[in-house]
């Protein structure tokens, strides 16, 4: 797919491919190998949040359902997040670019600006559960309470740093060949532990265990997709780094789906063990040597709080261009660690999921869009393209009214289908008018 240049997304020559917000990478800025896609879509997969959904699961499904509904859930929301990496690896636009290309420059703001919202939001719930994650450490190992204010304060001043640094390096040089090792390593010591508690007739049980019908599939289906459909207002901002658009969604395929079915599965096997009233962290630490791997899986959250806050740059940047990216991740980096020192962030998470929910039909508008297409739109100068437009305010209402009257059919994949499909509609509807114009 070759990229267009236009007012809205520009061509990028090697002296601004460092302002990546509205500018298009050429070839000899792109580095990333399928390889790096896949150790970075790895990394960012893994995570305790991932390992507490799973526990929701159960009871509600049986096992065997609990399982289908983790593999199909990750095999698909992985693959539309794959689906947009290859669109943002092949026109070599951002997120931002991409969101300005459909929607027009100055409606697309208004997204842009949701997106910087939910991303430092959810940089600052990670940095909680990273907080809470090492005061247990530090009560489990040492009997000591370090309190909110100095763990948030040191891992919010490691991911200032790493925000100071090249993100290119540290996807090639430290998640790929040091982080991605170690995490893999910790999710098999974990995986092992918690299956050697249950023996023969335990693991027959369990194999055959009913849920108590308070989730149906389509539900758990939702639940499951929540966490890589999250990823999409993210995945091209990496994924523009890439030398192959084949590389870029078979990386981000692979290593995705794989880190989300083994965390999610991880999640439902320590809650069938521990129990569903077990805190997470606290049965992960019952686990010998669980305090390694906690440790382990705490420090790869950090890419994942990195992840928010760097794209979160590159969408401000957008917005507001006088301010460079590291500018930028270090105004955002330096927000969310006030936040998080100062908001009930276990209390907002619903609000933030809530956020989440208008992304599901913006990307299903621009897969739509440009998911089937062979080149990259030429963005025109307007400041808003009516159709997508409307097409992404129906779909968040259409999501919000499954989610009201009709929650057993579940809102995610229903509203990106409907926003799928009337995208590409609108496409050769546009398409077919300017042939007759012509």
């Amino acid at each position: 797919m070759q990229a267009q240049s236009s007012s809205t997304v520009r061509a990028a020559t090697p002296a601004d491919a460092s302002l990546p917000s509205d500018t298009l990478l050429p070839d000899a800025e792109r580095v990333f190998g399928w390889h790096d896609h896949l150790s970075l879509w790895f990394s960012l997969g893994v995570g305790l949040l991932v390992i507490q959904v799973g526990a929701y699961l159960v009871p509600a499904l049986g096992t065997q359902a609990a399982l289908l509904a983790v593999t199909f859930g990750s095999v698909l929301g992985a693959g539309l997040l794959a689906w947009v990496a290859r669109i943002g690896c092949a026109s070599g636009a951002s997120s931002a670019g991409l969101i300005h290309a459909v929607y027009g420059l100055r409606f697309a703001r208004l997204p842009v600006l949701l997106n910087v919202i939910q991303l430092v939001g959810w940089a600052t719930f990670e940095l909680v559960i990273m907080r809470d994650g090492t005061r247990a450490i530090g009560r489990q190992a040492f009997g000591i309470d370090s309190g909110l204010i100095l763990p948030t304060l040191f891992w919010g001043v490691v991911v200032l740093l790493l925000l100071r640094g090249s993100m290119v390096t540290l996807v090639r040089r430290i998640v790929s060949r040091v982080g991605l090792p170690l995490v893999v390593l910790s999710l098999i010591w974990l995986t092992v532990q918690f299956g050697l508690r249950l023996d023969a007739q335990t693991l027959h049980d369990w194999w055959l265990r009913r849920g108590d019908g308070s989730m149906n599939t389509f539900q758990a289906l939702d639940l499951v997709i929540a966490m890589p459909v999250s990823w999409l207002p993210l995945v091209a901002d990496y994924a523009r780094h890439g030398r192959s658009r084949q590389g870029a969604f078979w990386g981000t395929w692979v290593g995705f789906t794989v880190a989300n079915i083994w965390c999610y599965a991880l999640g439902v096997l320590v809650i069938t063990v521990t129990g569903p009233d077990t805190d997470m962290v606290s049965a992960l630490l019952l686990a010998q040597g669980g305090l390694l791997a906690l440790g382990l899986i705490l420090i790869d959250e950090l890419d994942n709080t990195y992840g928010d806050l760097y794209s979160g740059s590159v969408n401000s940047n957008s917005l507001l261009p006088r301010l460079g990216l590291k500018a930028w991740g270090t105004v955002l980096a330096v927000l969310s660690i006030a936040l998080a020192m100062v908001l009930p962030m276990h209390s907002l998470e619903p609000f933030l999921l809530t956020l989440s929910s208008v992304f599901v039909p913006l990307f299903g508008t621009i897969l739509g869009r440009l998911g089937l297409q062979a080149a990259h739109p030429d963005a025109a100068a307007r400041g808003i393209h009516a159709a997508p437009a409307l097409i992404w305010v129906l779909g968040i209402a259409f999501y919000h009214a499954l989610a009201q009257w009709a929650p057993q059919f579940g809102s995610a994949l229903p509203t990106l289908a409907l926003t799928f499909l009337l995208g590409a509609l609108s496409t050769q509807v546009a398409a077919r008018t300017s042939a007759s114009a012509a």
